[in-house]
């Protein structure tokens, strides 16, 4: 897990490099780095417990820590969808980058789709805004990382984004 906060860092720091808005840039880095922070923490904790064995206390703070570095890959991701909602510019011809755009392009599709659905959909009130019972929750982030399905360990490291892989379809 520690690993994967690491990718979800990295994820941060290659779209907070291309936000438009500098708001949004500087939020994502400083979620990148606190999820930074967390995943080192994390990465000490499992190697400590490793050596040491098996304990309450050492298995608390395992736990804990897995809770914190979750909540921060939580404010990545938000800190993410902020950024590709102000926009991103062009991403360079580094694979990675290429790849980090890829996923953003097609979770900005996927949202522009939902709000045109349910701009269409008569569950308005009289002020044309969503009644708050049966509207579906637009897709975020981390929804669309949770739909990617498990693939194993064995993928290539650099993959090409034009064959379906996203950064994130490797790690989480």
């Amino acid at each position: 897990m520690a690993s994967d906060g690491q990718v979800v860092v990295k994820f941060g720091n290659i779209l907070a490099k291309h936000c438009l808005d500098r708001r949004c840039s500087v939020e994502l880095l400083r979620a990148a780095e606190h999820t930074q922070s967390v995943s080192s923490q994390l990465g000490i904790v499992a190697r400590v417990k490793a050596v040491t064995g098996e304990s309450k206390a050492s298995s608390e703070l395992l736990l804990s820590n897995v809770q914190n570095l979750i909540r921060a890959v939580q404010h990545v991701l938000r800190a993410a969808e902020a950024a590709c909602v102000k926009g991103l510019g062009q991403a360079s011809a580094d694979p990675e980058e290429e790849e980090v755009a890829a996923f953003c392009q097609q979770w900005r599709k996927n949202l522009t789709q939902h709000r045109a659905k349910e701009a269409l959909n008569s569950e308005r009130d009289e002020l044309g805004l969503r009644k708050i019972q049966g509207a579906k929750a637009e897709p975020t982030l981390m929804s669309l990382v949770q739909e990617q399905p498990p693939r194993s360990r064995n993928i290539p490291k650099h993959p090409s984004p034009r064959k379906g892989y996203t950064v994130m379809d490797r790690h989480l």
